[in-house]
């Protein structure tokens, strides 16, 4: 529930600070959101190849496991 308030609030705040009524800090959050859009694309980039590349492995040692548990089969 506190979780909740403190929620509520910092959204009320965020809303009066972007406001030209408020603080006016909307013009400074466009300019914010700009600067920051490139870094937060490449870490989205670099997250995504590094879960590629462990799906790959996954895969890989999926497909490995398949095969060994195929081999006792075809002995018996």
């Amino acid at each position: 529930m506190v979780a909740m308030i403190v929620g509520i609030i910092f959204i009320a705040f965020t809303v009066f600070a972007a406001l030209p009524v408020g603080l006016d800090w909307g013009t400074d959050i466009i300019s914010f959101l700009k600067g920051c859009t490139p870094v937060l694309s490449a870490f989205i980039g670099l997250i995504a190849v590094f879960i590629g590349i462990a799906d790959i492995k996954d895969k890989k040692e999926a497909k490995r496991e398949e095969e060994i548990s195929k081999v006792p089969e075809a002995q018996d």
